[in-house]
């Protein structure tokens, strides 16, 4: 536990009034505002010198106060109370505390008492500030981003600081004094902490009643969130003001929303990322890259992507090419793009420092780097030596680098994969680095370094490829990071614990607005064997971001280092990664509009079954796939929780009988599959077969695969279909079918509603239907019987609405 014992707590509140959004008060020597955001979401402010910081950091992008909200201000001689039809705030006068409802009067929030019975609503000691809240034995926390260990985050101890987890020094201040056996002073532990992300950002979860509340702080500086009380958490910052948001749900999917209408959602991204990637930390040449490209297409092995690692650089300096092993690199990338590879290349913001290096030069010309509180350049140290580092917290340093990133990809590349963005410094300490030009003390913009990086790069990508979807893929980031990139887990571990651990992490980035993740498939350090890099294949090939990555000095973790055997299984879970890219990217349009997580725990959909909320070892892919990965060696069988409603096994016959809910199962987990699972109710849509890539695909035949509900209802499936890869399908170049499937007894109705102009690539003739869990001899299709042909049923279907009925 944090010492607070000097904090000075703010008792009393001296004077309230009412605000058109609230209230403000004076408490002890500060300011406090409690502004109304929303019916059900509540910002609570208090000043620093009496003065209000209103842009804390870059996570919010929306004005918070533009939604009109209704409420009641009443006072009396104990508290001021704020009611809207969503919450109640009650401000306690003396003592001062602030605690939020529900209308109904469950708990958003309480402050908590100490022994002696002492309110720590708000506390403060230099510029570090804490408050306490009360929370039961048995609740559960969800959420901060990317943590370690289960989901649920009760019960432990977290630290917000962006940090380069594998770095002995930087790491040092996080594993020194641990005792004996303790994980968290292995930097290589499933446990230790903190990561590269850090998203001041959590759900807390009622127990027995599952309701859910949120709390966002908009502050960047170091955090610290300790949930190992019993019956209180605690939250404390090093510096900055507070500044919070307060959810009151009482439904997670809804809370994930109104943080992202603050903070932004992600961009629909270009199909072919969500492909298969292949990527290695190795000294390529050109060759070995166009060879490497190569050998997928021989194998018949579907891929996307192939990425450039930092040694295709002169000497470790970005934005440079090492041209006695890339002669022709525009040409490369050229013959790659002509065989449906994209290729990215990896941009650290460290510069090399060296006068005569045209980057450097520009930087310190432009007084655009960062500099220490005396005025020098602060010089770092990462691949190439000393560095220099952008500062990002100017607009005319996010500028430049985005000029950087555009001139770059004018060779041809694809995307910016941003890495050692912590910022990471090597041997030499980060603390005197400075921003703005020296003006703000590093503490203030570590956390928020990468996410300035990524506007940066993000607006050059526009600016070189206006009509073109952009692709970013960031190690950190802080709230709001979805906005501009996706994320991969960093340098993890060629361990079964880690690959269990990338189902926690990938969960725990979801529900914290961050959908497009992924690990390194694999595992980026050390040597995989066959069993595990097959099975992290099969798990990897159904989450969001799918890359195979791995570090120099290592053995090859190609497709085809383990075998035959191997590299056939693994090409079948890819294959089936193509062949569902149309639920995939159905997936990506949700998440892009809502919010709803890709990859996500079964708490999201089920927040309401206890059993479901405990899960660690599964989750949902989209909103109709479970997926319950292998990650221990020698598994045969797992047992696969399945929450309300009906499942299907993904890979039995058309005929099986599907599992009721609430239930456990023993699933077989022969090596050419993981358990995968169907919601009864959905219509997955799926492509005919797996193309070698995503690149001119647009088949003429789309599989509708439907999972006969359990029971009489209805059910809401979608198929989106665009150019993928332009911002045209803003303006309505696309057509996105929603799919109802309807039971009433018997009788089964699948509709679909299309919508939307089209676009010029658009080839689909004909759906084929596919029904499991019934085996009609014919279906009614806009009134003509229609007999199956191989297991499935024809349906002459061009972009229009579509009506079928059967009897299950």
């Amino acid at each position: 536990m944090l010492p607070t014992d000097h904090f000075i707590r703010f008792e009393r509140i001296m004077s309230a009034e009412q605000t058109a959004r609230g209230l403000i008060a004076e408490v002890h020597t500060e300011k406090l505002r409690i502004d109304l955001v929303r019916d059900d979401v509540v910002r609570i402010k208090i000043s620093r010198g009496g003065v209000f910081d209103e842009a804390p950091t870059h996570a919010v992008c929306a004005d918070p106060l533009a939604e009109p909200v209704q409420f009641q201000f009443e006072r009396d001689e104990e508290r001021v109370r704020l009611t809207t039809s969503g919450l109640v705030v009650s401000l306690w006068l003396d003592p001062f505390r602030i605690d939020v409802h529900r209308p109904d009067g469950t708990p958003v929030v309480e402050a908590a008492a100490d022994e002696q019975g002492r309110y720590w609503t708000y506390a403060t000691l230099n510029d570090a500030f804490t408050i306490r809240r009360r929370c039961g034995g048995a609740d559960r926390i969800f959420g901060l981003g990317e943590k370690s260990g289960r989901h649920d985050r009760k019960g432990r101890d977290f630290t917000l600081w962006n940090n380069d987890v594998l770095s002995e020094v930087g790491s040092l201040e996080f594993t020194s004094g641990k005792e004996p056996g303790d994980p968290r002073g292995d930097r290589t532990s499933t446990e230790f902490d903190p990561y590269y992300v850090s998203v001041p950002f959590f759900h807390h979860q009622l127990y027995p009643h599952g309701q859910m509340s949120a709390s966002f702080v908009d502050n960047g500086y170091r955090g610290h969130y300790e949930f190992s009380p019993a019956n209180e958490y605690r939250i404390t910052f090093d510096g900055g003001q507070y500044t919070e948001y307060v959810f009151a749900g009482p439904h997670m999917p809804s809370i994930l929303q109104s943080y992202t209408d603050l903070t932004g959602r992600m961009q629909l991204p270009p199909l072919w990322a969500l492909g298969y990637h292949q990527c290695r930390w190795h000294k390529y040449d050109q060759a070995a890259v166009e060879a490497l490209g190569q050998r997928h297409r021989d194998d018949d092995f579907p891929c996307d992507a192939l990425w450039l690692d930092i040694d295709y650089m002169d000497g470790y300096r970005v934005f440079t090419w090492d041209t006695e092993s890339f002669p022709d690199g525009p040409g490369m990338v050229k013959r790659l793009r002509e065989k449906g590879f994209r290729v990215i290349t990896i941009i650290d913001p460290g510069v090399k420092h060296e006068p005569g290096y045209w980057v450097f030069d520009q930087g310190l010309e432009r007084d655009l780097f960062c500099r220490t509180e005396g005025g020098d350049v602060y010089v770092g140290q990462v691949w190439p030596g000393n560095t220099a580092f952008p500062d990002f917290v100017t607009e005319e340093a996010r500028a430049w680098w985005g000029e950087l990133n555009a001139a770059h990809v004018q060779s041809g590349l694809a995307g910016i994969w941003n890495d050692m963005n912590e910022p990471a410094t090597g041997v030499i300490s980060s603390k005197t680095m400075r921003f703005g030009h020296g003006e703000f003390p590093h503490e203030r913009y570590h956390n928020q370094y990468a996410l300035l990086m990524a506007m940066g790069t993000t607006e050059g990508l526009l600016e070189a490829m206006p009509e073109r979807r952009t692709f970013i893929l960031t190690r950190a980031g802080f709230a709001g990071i979805q906005r501009y990139a996706a994320n991969w887990m960093g340098d993890n571990q060629s361990r079964w614990d880690h690959l269990w651990l990338s189902i926690t992490m990938g969960c725990g980035f979801g529900v914290s607005g961050q959908p497009f993740v992924g690990a390194d498939i694999g595992g980026f350090q050390g040597n995989a064997n066959a069993e595990l890099f097959l099975r992290w294949m099969q798990y990897g090939a159904l989450t969001p971001f799918c890359r195979n990555h791995s570090e120099t000095g290592y053995i090859d973790q190609y497709a085809w280092a383990f075998g035959e055997v191997i590299h056939d299984l693994v090409r079948a879970a890819v294959r089936l990664r193509y062949r569902l890219l149309p639920y995939i990217y159905a997936s990506f349009v949700r998440s892009s509009e809502t919010a709803e997580p890709v990859q996500r725990p079964l708490v999201f959909d089920f927040q309401y079954e206890s059993a479901a909320a405990d899960i660690d070892d599964e989750y949902l892919f989209g909103h109709d796939l479970l997926v319950a990965p292998v990650d221990e060696p020698g598994m045969t069988a797992r047992q696969v929780y399945l929450p309300a409603g009906g499942w299907y096994d993904w890979f039995g016959d058309e005929a099986d009988e599907p599992h009721v809910g609430r239930s456990y199962v023993i699933a077989p987990t022969p090596m050419d599959r993981i358990p995968v699972y169907a919601r009864a109710g959905s219509v997955i849509p799926m492509w005919p077969e797996a193309p070698p890539s995503t690149d001119g695909y647009h088949p003429e035949v789309v599989e509708l695969h439907l999972f006969v509900p359990l029971g009489d209802g209805h059910y809401e499936s979608r198929l989106v279909e665009d150019d993928g890869l332009t911002f045209a399908s803003r303006d309505g170049a696309h057509l996105s079918t929603t799919f109802t499937v309807t039971r009433s007894g018997d009788d089964v109705m699948l509709t679909g509603e299309a919508t939307g102009d089209g676009y010029p690539e658009f080839r689909r003739t004909a759906f084929r239907l596919v029904v499991h869990g019934a085996q009609p001899d014919t279906v009614r299709h806009d009134g003509s019987d229609v007999s199956p042909t191989d297991g499935g049923f024809v349906l002459p279907n061009g972009g229009r609405d579509l009506q079928v009925e059967f009897s299950a």
